[in-house]
């Protein structure tokens, strides 16, 4: 009889159903694999000749613009996808204004905020950048996934986000 694998949860029909869970031990093994991983892929696309243009950390700041759905969000709404300090975000939203990426207004709702848009050049330089990025990223991850290998680290990975509330 063939085993079967439910990748979203990683379980097989042969698990003991009165296993509680992964151990403390395996957690820490799993979080440390995955964030040794995660460190690993971002050096190597860190090389790629792009960022010497705009820095990965500022690139993030557009990407995560071009996901807005009215194309303006607060700042502190942008810093929740973000690995940064508020301080840190608006010192380099204060760089992106600078050079022409970003606009910035106060909130429409609550004038002490303040929403963030990409200007038509921070536009296109996001669309440059991520062209190139998006093909680095396949030249790291497909020499080592396959596509089901993929399908299911993105099903895993969209899992935890959608319990952590991503």
């Amino acid at each position: 009889m063939a085993e079967q694998v439910d990748t979203t949860i990683g379980r097989t029909d042969q698990d003991d159903p009165s296993d509680t869970g992964p151990s403390v031990r395996q957690s820490s093994e799993t979080w440390e694999s995955l964030f040794r991983a995660q460190v690993g892929v971002m050096r190597r696309i860190r090389m790629d000749p792009v960022f010497r243009e705009l820095p990965i950390g500022e690139y993030d700041v557009l990407f995560n613009l071009t996901r807005c759905p009215t194309g303006w969000t607060r700042l502190n709404e942008l810093n929740h996808h973000l690995l940064i300090s508020q301080p840190s975000l608006s010192r380099m939203v204060d760089r992106l204004e600078a050079k022409g990426l970003v606009v910035k207004r106060p909130a429409q709702t609550d004038q002490r905020g303040v929403e963030l848009a990409l200007t038509d050049e921070g536009r296109a330089l996001q669309r440059r950048i991520g062209s190139t990025h998006v093909h680095r990223i396949q030249e790291v991850l497909a020499p080592v996934l396959s596509t089901t290998e993929m399908e299911q680290l993105k099903a895993l990975t969209d899992k935890i986000n959608a319990h952590l509330g991503d």
